[in-house]
């Protein structure tokens, strides 16, 4: 497992959103997380998803045609710098994400109303498809953190994020990511930890950032307060070398596209 070095898109919405933000330092939380309350839309779409059956791919593929002009029908996005990655994502992941919007414990313009004609099954069917897709990858940025008073001077941004996913940071209380979301970001199995492997730096920065600030719509609040007490100690320069190194995280270097790998190895060094 390496990772191809470039600079990467500019600048979430994991799966479970489709709003666009740059990876930048400070955002506005999604509207998903805002602290109003959730509007209530369909409150057995949980129970109802609990009760379904395992997934069935074939039948998935044909249930994800309306997902495909945004996500791609392979899950690697229409558009990488607008929606998130889906492929090779965990069904019951996908799934659970639907239902949230579903039951409107998320709440986004876009997603809902996708999310609202569907069943619990094809909730199931739509997450098994996207979990046999082959999840691709973007590039990470291997400048250089100039910033005079960063306690990672002269250390890339792509390897900072290594370090805190692989090792965390015992000091600040900081695990390593990959103790849930496994040595290649594919996400271990038993609870739903989703794939961050490949995924777009700005969805993931905007996703750490909305952790950090603790607000969340959700009615259990579990597996949100995980991932919150993780990226609460977490800086804006970690947040964002940590988003570059995911999404260029992938299992072997020649998976990454050959255009990208070979532009990544002509750039000149960034200076700042």
């Amino acid at each position: 497992m390496r990772l191809a070095r470039a600079y990467g898109f500019a600048g979430f919405a994991i799966l479970a959103v489709t709003a666009a933000v740059i990876a930048q330092p400070t955002v506005a939380p999604l509207p998903e997380t805002a602290p109003a309350e959730a509007v209530p839309l369909d409150a057995a779409a949980a129970a109802e998803l609990a009760g379904a059956k395992g997934g069935d791919a074939t039948a998935g593929a044909a249930k994800a045609a309306a997902c495909a002009a945004c996500h791609g029908l392979d899950g690697n996005a229409t558009d990488p710098t607008l929606y998130p990655r889906l492929a090779g994502q965990s069904e019951r992941y996908i799934a659970r994400q639907l239902s949230l919007f579903k039951s409107g414990e998320r709440v986004n313009a876009i997603m809902q109303p996708f999310a609202m004609t569907l069943s619990a099954q094809d909730m199931r069917d739509i997450g098994a498809h996207y979990a046999q897709q082959k999840g691709g990858a973007g590039v990470a940025d291997d400048a250089a953190i100039t910033t005079a008073d960063s306690p990672y001077k002269g250390m890339k941004f792509y390897q900072v994020g290594e370090k805190l996913y692989r090792s965390g940071d015992a000091a600040r209380g900081v695990p390593a990511c990959m103790a849930c979301h496994g040595p290649s970001g594919a996400g271990n199995p038993g609870p739903a930890y989703p794939r961050v492997a490949g995924q777009q730096s700005w969805f993931v920065a905007r996703r750490l950032q909305e952790y950090r600030a603790g607000t969340t719509t959700e009615k259990d609040r579990a597996l949100f307060d995980v991932m919150s007490a993780v990226a609460k100690p977490l800086t804006d320069e970690e947040i964002q070398a940590l988003s570059s190194y995911l999404q260029g995280l992938h299992d072997r270097r020649d998976e990454a596209p050959a255009g990208q790998v070979a532009a990544g190895a002509q750039a000149p060094a960034a200076g700042g």
